[in-house]
């Protein structure tokens, strides 16, 4: 048994929207990671992209310039001079002129020209001309009339995605041969071209278009996954909700077969106590009438007193067994408590208690039983006064209030100045037999529960200990079923 209850009891802490919170979570998760992929895949294929434009760039860029040269700086030089000797002013600007002519407009960096031993004769930017370099693997390639290009300059990065900006430029070696008038054939190598392009603005860009992609994502993957959230947790309030009312339905079903079942054995006990306790009383009452001193009629009067009190928590007794059949009638619930306060007034003066009316409920009327409510409000009186046996003050207000459904309710409180009652007693009170005084059967509270859940109202408890107690009933002005509804404003 304790095993079910267990079990149970995992069932119900375990919420429906946790494996779709898992879930979302995780397909988030594979949508951000698969965005980064993407991205990364994107990027590598545009700057590949990048580089290939750019080499061709570079060779178209390099054929134009060896055309210009040979044919405006070295055929003019060798008819006029005789040889080459950029070491003279006049053939170092001609070669300058020319080569910054044909670059003009172009995004070029710098251009170097090379001798087949390395040493530079030429440079857009002087400061190292007639040096001679380490230019290894790709200076001999280019001399083998092949062309090579790499990136210089770049910097961390991780699945394509750059950490850290700096310059990147693109090198790219060139053979610098001799041009054959009226032929496509080429000539012989003379030299190498470098030529250095700056891809730093390219790579910014293709930086700037890394994170607005991830950016964007990781937005689009933010809201959804809130949204989702709120859903869930949404999701969750209502399940729980009815889950609850579920639960408060199932216990209130047992409940109320526990208590038939009790109800039962207690109707049939108090009917078979009370035909011989009649009879106990009436012969009392006869001897009580035929006594012939005061002793016997002493002893007499205590036996009917005694079966006075037993008869009344047999009625008691009834009372709770009895199914509740309402018969509703047109009333006011003020009639019904008023009719109450008469009776308990001679109670209340004698104990030093004072009533405070409040009737704030204005005109209506509601279907109920009078006399069930009559004997629901005999027992909460009867337990405000228990409450106050050294006086004071009780409060009965009334109110027309709106129900959960929007349907109109009357509230009627009844509020003592007692002792109050400790929080872990007040879920016991409306239990059968449960009592806290020493005489009583425990049976009054859960009597005028039984009257109100008939009538299809609401019964709560408000108690502080030190502060009093106030007993709070909801009840419909129309019972379930009911055509003659009125129109009425809260």
């Amino acid at each position: 048994m304790k095993n079910v209850k267990d079990k149970r009891k995992d069932l119900e802490s375990f919420k429906p929207f946790k494996l779709v919170k898992y879930v979302s979570v995780s397909s988030l998760v594979v949508i951000l990671v698969s965005t980064l992929l993407l991205s990364s895949f994107i990027t590598q294929r545009v700057k590949a992209i990048l580089l290939q434009k750019s080499e061709q760039y570079a060779y178209l860029l390099a054929e134009n310039i060896n055309h210009q040269v040979f044919f405006e700086f070295t055929l003019p030089t060798l008819i006029v001079d005789g040889a080459i000797r950029l070491s003279r002013k006049s053939q170092y600007e001609r070669l300058d002129k020319v080569v910054r002519n044909t670059i003009h407009g172009f995004s070029v960096d710098r251009v170097n020209i090379y001798d087949p031993d390395q040493v530079l004769t030429y440079s857009t930017v002087p400061g190292n001309i007639g040096t001679k370099g380490d230019l290894g693997e790709p200076f001999q390639k280019a001399l083998k009339d092949e062309s090579v290009s790499f990136l210089v300059g770049e910097g961390s990065s991780f699945l394509g995605f750059d950490w850290n900006g700096g310059v990147r430029q693109l090198k790219t070696y060139l053979p610098m041969w001799e041009e054959l008038p009226m032929s496509l054939k080429r000539g012989k190598v003379l030299g190498v071209f470098e030529i250095t392009q700056d891809m730093t603005r390219e790579y910014e860009s293709i930086h700037r278009f890394q994170l607005i992609i991830i950016l964007s994502f990781m937005v689009f993957v933010g809201v959804l996954f809130t949204t989702i959230i709120l859903i869930a947790r949404r999701a969750d309030t209502i399940i729980a909700a009815r889950t609850a009312e579920r639960n408060k339905l199932e216990e209130q079903l047992h409940q109320a077969e526990r208590l038939a079942a009790l109800g039962e054995m207690v109707a049939g006990v108090s009917h078979e106590i009370r035909n011989p306790l009649g009879i106990i009383r009436s012969t009392a009452e006869l001897l009580q009438g035929r006594a012939e001193n005061e002793r016997q009629k002493r002893f007499s009067s205590i036996i009917v007193e005694e079966s006075t009190r037993l008869n009344d928590i047999l009625t008691e007794f009834l009372d709770f067994a009895r199914p509740k059949t309402v018969a509703p009638t047109r009333c006011r619930v003020e009639d019904i408590l008023e009719k109450n306060l008469s009776v308990l007034d001679a109670e209340c003066q004698k104990l030093g208690v004072w009533v405070e009316r409040r009737y704030e409920s204005g005109n209506y009327t509601m279907e109920a039983d009078r006399d069930m409510l009559y004997r629901a409000f005999v027992n909460l009186f009867s337990n405000a006064l228990q409450a106050m046996p050294d006086g004071g003050a009780l409060e009965v207000r009334t109110a027309l209030v709106n129900g959960a459904a929007g349907a109109p309710q009357l509230e009627v409180v009844v509020k003592d100045s007692g002792r109050g009652i400790p929080v872990e007693i007040q879920k016991k009170i409306f239990n059968p037999f449960f009592t806290t005084h020493e005489t009583g059967t425990g049976l009054g509270l859960a009597i005028v529960r039984s009257i109100i859940d008939s009538h299809h109202g609401d019964i709560e408890i408000d108690s502080r200990e030190g502060e009093g107690t106030a007993i709070i009933i909801r009840l419909p002005l129309f019972q379930p079923g009911s055509t003659d509804v009125e129109e009425i404003t809260v």
